[in-house]
């Protein structure tokens, strides 16, 4: 039997409900898992591709470049022809793409599969979400949302555990295969549990041009800022920068202009919105440095295996496992201001500790402490952010709000793997500059997690008002400076 949009509003402790958490946290997280689980096998997929900092920096931000651009376009074409129904493509694009990685046969290949796999997370990701919103109850609305970040949080989390021991045991191949039997049963529990949904109101317009200008604008600038350092900066990189920075400011410009933009920029008239979106930017780039630099520095530096570099993660998956749907309760209760302010602050905290890692270190003295305070951290900040997120956006915008928020996440790291190593002098030839740059690049993660902190206690307050928006006729359409005072309140 196929599920209908009338077995709406859900309840959690149905049977029914369970089932659509399920799927989604199975879907949704084996692109967060992807994210992860490649980090810990960057060093054996270095070795076996014969490919340098550079190459494992385009295996990550190939993936996030896609991802990151596309994932509000993703989201609204799950508003505009069904959650649900947008939500299987991506399943099926995912199972596809990552087949392509375990199979490739250099670096070039396995980068292109990367950037197709962000495509079908793009359409993956935000369903996952704007399916929860859009379902459930809204007394029910935010436990659910906090049992899925905490569950997504664990795929997320136990990624490096799983790709370590898949990478020692067998090959690094193996980290993208393991999604295909987790996406068969995903696509099953859906086709028979999840009901669809959609914007009732949407016209059907799809914004490509905005998508084509952000994709390209950003692969520009990422390109610049990996290649550039590298190469000492040649024609080609500060070409590639400068147009990029073009394309993005033409973004800009076709989102003000279009019909139906994929990003309404009426939604950042909300200082909640604009708050809650500018603390993920802060979180996530610092995380994002993080997963990327501290399994590599243990294997590399401190010669751990591929396995204990993962497992010595494993207590930050447990705290998320065990007190995330709480610290959801627990926001619903007091209000997000003070969780969002508080969680960054102990994420800068287990941050700094880990950038003191060095060789010939314990793990119980010097990797322990660190690891343990990040996942308090998150455990605090991520249920209560992806609330605020919501909170602050019509229901029917579900899908665009939440694809905002998660475009936010993985561009924060896209940049942050592109930018931070260079910063922290990482990307030069030199012998020992990834070791010696390894203590400043997580300095600056911590102080930039810190400033989400701060952004959230000036921004977030309980019961924000929740703004409209109107996709105004093509005739209608405002002029660029007009539209960007309107937007910026």
């Amino acid at each position: 039997m196929t599920p209908a949009a009338t077995d709406l509003p859900l309840r959690l402790a149905t049977p029914r409900g369970r089932w659509v958490v399920a799927a989604t946290v199975l879907g949704s997280g084996v692109a967060f898992l992807d994210s992860t689980v490649v980090n810990v096998a960057l060093p054996a997929i270095g070795h076996g591709l014969h490919t340098n900092l550079a190459g494992l920096q385009w295996v990550l931000d190939g993936y996030l470049l896609t991802l990151g651009s596309l994932i509000v376009l993703g989201g609204s074409l799950g508003d505009l022809r069904g959650r649900r129904r947008v939500y299987v493509w991506g399943l099926l694009g995912f199972l596809v793409t990552s087949a392509s990685c375990a199979v490739a046969p250099d670096v070039e290949v396995l980068i292109v599969s990367r950037v197709l796999q962000g495509i079908a997370a793009a359409l993956l990701v935000p369903g996952s979400l704007a399916i929860i919103s859009s379902s459930f109850h809204p007394d029910d609305r935010p436990r659910a949302i906090g049992a899925w970040s905490g569950l997504a949080g664990v795929w997320t989390a136990v990624g490096p555990f799983l790709g370590g021991w898949l990478v020692d045991a067998v090959s690094w191949r193996l980290v993208f295969l393991v999604n295909l039997p987790v996406i068969l049963v995903t696509v099953w529990i859906v086709q028979r549990h999840v009901p669809e949904s959609r914007d009732t109101e949407a016209s059907g317009h799809v914004d490509v041009a905005g998508a084509a200008t952000l994709t390209l604008g950003l692969a520009g600038v990422v390109y610049a800022l990996i290649e550039g350092p590298a190469k000492q900066w040649p024609p080609l990189s500060v070409g590639a920068g400068i147009g990029g920075v073009v394309l993005l400011a033409a973004f800009l410009l076709v989102e003000l202009r279009a019909r139906e933009p994929m990003v309404p920029l009426a939604m950042f008239r909300s200082s909640q919105f604009s708050g809650a979106n500018a603390t993920t930017l802060a979180v996530y780039a610092a995380l994002g440095v993080a997963t990327f630099l501290v399994v590599v520095h243990l294997q590399v530096d401190l010669g751990y295996s591929a396995l204990y570099a993962g497992a010595s993660l494993l207590p930050l998956t447990i705290l998320m496992f065990l007190f995330s749907a709480r610290a959801g309760a627990l926001a619903q209760r007091i209000g997000p201001r003070i969780p969002m302010t508080v969680g960054p602050l102990v994420v800068a905290v287990g941050l700094a500790l880990l950038g003191e890692i060095s060789a010939g270190d314990s793990y119980l003295t010097a990797v322990l402490p660190g690891v343990v305070v990040l996942g308090i951290g998150l455990t605090i900040t991520v249920a209560p952010l992806t609330a605020a997120v919501l909170a602050a956006a019509e229901e029917r915008h579900a899908g665009i709000a939440s694809a905002i928020n998660n475009a936010v996440a993985r561009l924060a790291s896209l940049l942050a793997i592109a930018v931070v190593p260079a910063v922290a002098g990482m990307t030069g030839t030199a012998k020992g500059a990834f070791a010696s740059g390894y203590p400043t690049a997580l300095r600056i993660a911590a102080l930039v997690a810190a400033a989400g902190g701060v952004i959230a206690f000036g921004t977030i307050r309980r019961g924000a008002s929740v703004t409209s928006v109107t996709h105004p006729d093509a005739a209608h359409a405002c002029q660029p400076a007009a539209c960007l005072e309107h937007a910026s309140g």
